[in-house]
């Protein structure tokens, strides 16, 4: 039985699972729905989101709706005739008359071990909270956020080594895989959406620059979760205080060392890293780099910019 499927995602994210479905020959992808194409750089040029540059690489039809509410679009949707609509990191909360619409209504790829972190951001937050272990939810859409219920889930470690973006790039294959082997399972009623327990809800509220910002009295270990978090972006920072004016630093890599000392203060600074006061123990700063300069290792960094023991980085100006 061929499926007719109406893809709908924006962000990076769903390049896997459509690409995936594509390649299936299960699915028949009639029409590839994402976000308007938005300014972007200097210049404000209009750049297509990933999804729809990968959709014309495939030749599929794409559609861009201002908003998914609109009722030209959804008769447009509803004359596709789709049997089953997939919608990954699209952006947009989908009225109830898309939900209703196809025959076996809307499956999300959520990234995260559902009914936990709901919302916008579960990637960064379940690395930023040191839970150990994360994944991806197949889930029957409603009108809630992120509520429906459940068809498939599968875990993978959070390694020490992650950060959001590996994570993500992870995540994003593991979604796509479970995504195709859930769907044929679903549609013979080999499985049943089950719904998400009543406890245990988080939400994974959506990443601001502000996130990014160190405070040196939470211990090395929230901190180090915290800056593999919140990399690539917005990147976790911090100031040095100087004289003239602080210097924003941003922290590309860190690891946690078993000494203690004043929070902030630097402890040592040699070829082996920048050791930097916590909380609770102390953070051993590898890569970082300076506003409007180059991202490098400690070591090269210090030949520039000598740092002595003593001085001090603080949260704020």
């Amino acid at each position: 039985m061929l499926l007719r499927v109406i893809f709908m995602g924006t962000a990076e994210l769903s390049c896997a699972s459509l690409e995936k479905i594509f390649a299936d020959k299960k699915f028949q992808v009639v029409a590839v729905v994402t976000q308007p194409d938005k300014p972007k750089g200097r210049e404000l040029k209009l750049t297509p989101s990933p999804v729809k540059v990968l959709a014309e690489k495939l030749n599929l039809p794409v559609l861009q709706p201002l908003k998914a509410r609109d009722e030209n679009f959804i008769n447009e949707l509803r004359g596709l005739k789709p049997d089953l609509m997939v919608v990954v990191a699209y952006g947009q909360i989908l009225p109830q008359s898309i939900l209703d619409l196809p025959l076996y209504g809307c499956l999300n790829v959520h990234t995260s071990l559902l009914p936990k972190y709901r919302g916008a951001a579960p990637i960064q937050w379940a690395i930023a909270d040191g839970e150990p272990e994360t994944g991806v939810t197949i889930m029957k859409m409603d009108a809630g956020l992120d509520t429906g219920p459940i068809l498939s889930m599968r875990r993978t470690q959070i390694l020490p080594t992650d950060d959001s973006q590996v994570l993500h790039d992870r995540l994003a294959l593991l979604g796509a895989e479970l995504l195709t082997e859930t769907i044929p399972d679903y549609v013979a009623a080999k499985i049943l959406p089950q719904p998400q327990p009543a406890i245990g809800s988080t939400y994974a509220t959506k990443i601001k620059k502000e996130d990014g910002k160190i405070d040196w009295n939470q211990s090395a270990e929230q901190i180090s979760n915290r800056l593999r978090a919140f990399t690539p972006w917005p990147g976790a920072f911090t100031f040095l205080q100087a004289e003239a004016k602080p210097q924003l630093l941003k922290i590309w890599k860190a690891e946690v060392v078993e000494r203690s000392g004043v929070a902030g203060e630097i402890l040592a600074a040699d070829k082996t890293g920048i050791v930097v006061g916590c909380g609770q123990k102390a953070l051993r700063i590898l890569e970082l780099q300076r506003e409007g300069g180059k991202r490098m290792g400690a070591e090269q960094f210090l030949v520039g910019h000598p740092l002595q023991p003593g001085q001090k980085f603080v949260s704020a100006i």
